[in-house]
This record gives C-alpha cells, structure tokens and sequence, in this order.
C-alpha cells in the first residue's frame, strides 16, 4: 500500500496529467464582484474552515439569505450566532487568521467559495447591524478576501442534493439523544438520558436561535 501513497506533486501531476480548463482558472477573483455578491445574498447557508493549535475545524452556518453581508469587493461580515459554546472557530481565528467559506443555495448547482483572513469584532455599533429577534451577536468574523470563486456544479449533481425525494427520513438515524447516550455508555461518567434530551431539543432550539 505504502507503493502507492502519492507524496510529490510530480506523481499528483503524473495522476491528473490534464491541465485546468480556461474557466477554471479565469473564475477566481481576489475579490467579491457583483455576481458574486449575488450568490452570498442568495445564500442561507455556508460552511467555514479554520485552523489552530487542535487541527482543522470545519463549523456549519446558517441564518435568512444574505446573512453574511458583502461590506465591499475586499470584506465580509459574519455575525457569529448563538451556538455551543465550544467557539472552535473563534479559538482557531485567535491563532491563526486563516478562513475558508463555502457558501450553497438552495436549488442551485454551483457553490461559492471564498478564502481570506479574519478578525473578531465586539463593536457594539457593528453587532447592533445584525440584531435578530432583538438580540445582537456576541461578535462580528471581519472577513478580508484574497481568493473567491465559484465550484462547478459536479458535485451537487452526484449527490442529488436539492431533490425533495432525495431527503433521508431521520426516523431511520440515530436521534443526538441516542448518539450521545451510546457516548456515554462507553465513558466512565454517568449514562446520559437521551430521551430527555430529543423530548426537549425542538422547543431548546427554537428559544435558542438568536
């Protein structure tokens, strides 16, 4: 096995000796121009990269279209809702500024990614922005663009992503409650009570969203 682990770009290049096509190159921007602050206002969900001491992290985000706000060709707000409380994000970005965003539309094949660095504001007049049902963010991702550009559609088309009859039944998964009481059984702690937790979970979220 170890014969064929890929370690040099000249085997990757020799794996995928085809170059890229001319819009693959042409479609990447150091910067948000219309179209592409089209797509971000179009978007209700977008999934961001960072890096710190622990690893790679990878945190989902989500709000109405447009939550994400294009200040400018070169910056993006992002309004840092209530989650976890871990802040695996903003730990990572205290750090290492480095972020990278994958933005998806519902409907639409293609998808937008944007990489840049990033700062955290506490600026009580740049959270007052983005009140949702009368609650600020605790903070705001100031976005610098250095690289945007948009992925073709291949691999929302392999996964059928938008297709209502593509949607698994979550009856058929496990529930958090039954993943994290199996967790549980297996630590030393006590045994976690999952059925408590999905019988309150729908009214926690919905008067935990803002």
């Amino acid at each position: 096995m170890t014969t064929d682990r890929i370690t040099t770009p000249e085997q990757l290049a020799a794996l995928y000796p085809a170059q890229p096509a001319p819009a693959s190159l042409l479609k990447e921007l150091d910067h948000v121009d219309a179209n592409y602050a089209a797509l971000i206002a179009a978007s209700p969900f977008m999934v961001l990269a960072t890096q710190g001491p622990g690893g790679l992290d990878c945190s989902p985000r989500g709000d109405l279209p447009g939550f994400v706000t294009v200040e400018g060709p070169k910056t993006l707000l992002i309004p840092d809702r209530k989650g976890n409380n871990r802040l695996d994000t903003l730990r990572n970005l205290l750090s290492d500024d480095r972020i990278g965003m994958l933005f998806l539309i519902p409907g639409m094949g293609e998808t937008l990614r944007i990489n840049g660095r990033a700062a955290i504001s506490a600026d009580p007049a740049l959270c007052a922005r983005f009140v949702m049902a009368g609650k600020p963010p605790a903070c705001v991702i100031v976005v610098t663009v250095e690289a945007a550009y948009f992925q073709c559609s291949r691999a929302v088309v392999r996964a059928d992503l938008w297709n209502p009859a593509a949607q698994v039944d979550k009856r058929a998964l496990p529930s958090p409650g039954a993943m994290l009481n199996a967790i549980s059984r297996r630590a030393a702690g006590p045994v976690f009570d999952g059925e408590a937790y999905d019988a309150a979970l729908p009214a926690r979220v919905k008067a935990t969203l803002y």
